[in-house]
C-alpha cells in the first residue's frame, strides 16, 4: 500500500506541474532524480549551449556547502588533525563520534551529493541525443568524460562516508501505467554494496580517462591527471587494495607534466593559483557572485571558527621538527577577550593557515588533488609491493622540500608508519586525514590514542560501527528499501 501511495504522489505531482515546469525534482529530493513530463519533447538538450550549461551546473556543485565547508569538516574535524571548533552541535557530534540519523550535516551532505549525481546523470544520458552540429562528436565524448568524473567523485564521497549506498545512474523520462514499477525502483532504490559502488566508480573513471583532455584552461576542469589520481585513490581504498593498480595510476600522474613547487609555502600564499603541482583545484574569482565564503568559517577573529587545529597534530609537527609545514599550515594568534577554548590559551590560539584570503567575497582557491599527495600514495604502493628503497626515495623527495632529513625507515612496517606520518604533515587540513585512517585500517587505534593539550588521551572511544555514518532519518522515512547502518 505504501508503494502504491508513493507512486500516486509522484504522478499527481508531475501532472500538477506539467504546464509550468518541464523538469522537476521529486521526493526524495536528496537523490536528485529529474523527471521529464510524458508530453514533453524527447530531446533534452537542443543546442550545444544547453549541454555546456548543464555540465557547468554539475561543475558548480564543487562550490556548494558540501565542498566549501563540510568536505573539510568530514576529512579533518573527524580525524586527529582538528577539533570541531565553533559552536555547532552537529559538528560536535561528528568530531566526537556521537552522530545520529537526525544530524543536520548528515542529511544535507547526502542531499548535496545525490543532487550532484542527478545533474551528471542527465548530462551522461542525454548529451549524445543533442542535434546541434556545433557540438562535435569529440566534444560530446569529452563532456561525458567530465560528467563521469564528477559522478565518480560524488560517489567516492558517499561510499566512504556511508558504506553501502543507493546507485542511481538514470532519471525518469516518462510516466505511464506501464512503467510504474520501474519508476519506483529509480526513485526509491535499495542500498548497493560497497563493491558495486566501487565498481561503478571505476567504470566511470575509466570512461573519463579515455576522453579526458591532458590540460584545461585551469585546474578546475577534469583532465587525465585528475582521473588518474582518483583511480589511484579508489584502488588504494576499496577492499582488497590493488597496489599494482595504485602504482600504475600514480605513474600516470607523475609522468603527466606536473612538478612540485620549489617551496611548500608557494602552494598557500595565493600567488600561484593553478600551479604546476596542482592537479584538481576549485577556482574562485571572488565577489558576491563567485566568492568562497567557506574559508571564512576556518579563519578570522569575528567569531569562533570551525576546524580548530588539534594538539595531537601540533605535537606531530614538533616531534619531527617540521617547522616549514607547521608554519604554513597553522598560525597562532592572540584572541584575548574574544573567546576561550579548553585546548589552548587565548594568547596562543591556532587557526588553519593554508587558506589565507578569508575576507568577504574571497577568491581563495581550494586544492583537492596535488602531486605531493600522489607521490606519497605511490610510495605507499611501492612499500606494500616490497620495494622499500623505491618508497624511501619518494618519501625523501617530499621531505627534502621542507628541509627535513631522509627517512630512516628500514622495514616495511616502519616505512608504512613513516608514510602515514608524512601524509599527515604534508596534507594537513586538505580533508584527507580521516579517510587515510579509514583506508589503512588504523582509524580506531589512532583516534582512541589521540591526545589533548597535556598529552592525556582525549577519550574518543571510536568503535567499528562509527566508522560509517547513519543513513539520514528523512531518507529512511521516504524509502522503505533503505536499511540503517548497524549501531544507529
Amino acid at each position: 500500500m505504501k508503494k502504491i501511495f508513493l507512486i500516486s504522489v509522484v504522478i499527481v505531482t508531475v501532472l500538477s506541474f506539467q504546464s509550468c515546469k518541464k523538469f522537476l525534482d521529486l521526493k526524495p529530493e536528496s537523490q536528485g532524480v529529474a523527471v521529464e513530463n510524458a508530453s514533453s519533447d524527447s530531446v533534452l538538450y537542443k543546442t550545444a549551449d544547453d549541454v555546456e550549461a548543464a555540465l557547468a551546473g554539475a561543475y558548480s556543485d564543487f562550490k556548494n556547502e558540501y565542498y566549501q565547508l563540510d568536505y573539510f569538516v568530514n576529512g579533518d574535524a573527524q580525524s586527529d588533525d582538528a577539533y570541531a571548533g565553533g559552536d555547532n552541535p552537529a559538528n560536535f557530534q561528528i568530531d566526537e563520534f556521537k552522530l545520529d540519523a537526525l544530524n543536520t550535516n548528515v542529511s544535507r551532505d547526502w542531499a548535496y551529493l545525490y543532487s550532484s549525481i542527478g545533474k551528471t546523470n542527465l548530462v551522461i544520458n542525454h548529451v549524445n541525443s543533442c542535434p546541434d552540429s556545433a557540438l562535435t562528436p569529440a566534444r560530446k565524448k569529452e563532456i561525458i568524460s567530465e560528467a563521469s568524473f564528477i559522478r565518480a567523485f560524488m560517489y567516492f564521497q558517499l561510499v566512504q562516508l556511508w558504506g553501502d549506498v543507493p546507485l542511481q545512474l538514470q532519471e525518469i523520462t516518462s510516466i505511464s501505467a506501464s512503467n510504474l514499477a520501474a519508476i519506483y525502483l529509480i526513485l526509491f532504490p535499495p542500498r548497493a554494496t560497497m563493491a558495486k559502488v566501487y565498481a561503478q566508480i571505476i567504470t566511470d573513471l575509466e570512461a573519463a580517462l579515455a576522453h579526458a583532455p591532458v590540460t584545461a584552461v585551469n585546474k578546475g576542469y577534469v583532465t587525465k591527471g585528475a582521473v588518474n589520481s582518483m583511480l589511484a585513490y579508489v584502488y588504494a581504498t576499496q577492499e582488497p587494495h590493488d597496489w599494482n593498480k595504485v602504482s600504475q595510476y600514480c605513474d600516470g600522474v607523475i609522468s603527466g607534466g606536473y612538478s612540485l613547487m620549489p617551496k611548500y609555502d608557494d602552494l598557500w600564499n595565493n600567488q600561484n593559483k593553478n600551479c604546476a603541482e596542482s592537479i584538481f583545484e576549485i577556482n574562485y574569482s571572488g565577489g558576491a557572485s563567485d566568492g568562497n565564503w567557506g574559508v571564512t568559517i576556518f579563519r578570522g577573529l569575528d567569531w569562533k571558527k570551525f576546524n580548530l587545529p588539534a594538539n595531537d597534530l601540533v605535537f606531530a609537527f614538533d616531534g619531527q621538527n617540521d617547522t616549514v609545514r607547521k608554519k604554513a599550515s597553522i598560525i597562532f594568534l592572540d584572541v584575548t577577550g574574544k573567546w576561550s577554548d579548553p585546548n589552548y590559551p587565548q594568547t596562543h590560539y591556532p587557526f588553519i593557515n593554508k587558506y589565507r584570503n578569508f575576507a568577504s567575497g574571497s577568491d581563495q582557491n581550494y586544492i583537492f588533488l596535488r602531486l605531493a599527495d600522489i607521490i606519497l600514495l605511490k610510495a605507499e604502493a611501492l612499500n606494500e609491493l616490497g620495494d622499500l628503497q623505491g618508497a624511501a626515495a619518494l618519501v625523501n623527495q617530499i621531505r627534502t622540500r621542507v628541509k627535513l632529513p631522509n627517512t630512516t625507515a628500514n622495514t616495511q612496517d616502519v616505512m608504512r608508519q613513516a608514510i602515514a606520518l608524512e601524509r599527515r604533515l604534508e596534507l594537513s587540513f586538505e580533508a584527507h586525514r580521516w579517510f587515510d585512517l579509514k583506508r589503512t585500517g588504523t582509524a580506531i587505534e589512532v583516534m582512541n590514542n589521540a591526545v589533548g593539550p597535556t598529552g592525556e588521551k582525549i577519550g574518543y572511544h571510536l568503535t567499528q560501527s562509527k566508522l560509517v555514518w547513519p543513513i539520514p532519518q528523512a531518507e529512511m522515512d521516504k524509502n522503505s528499501k533503505l536499511v540503517q547502518n548497524p549501531g544507529y
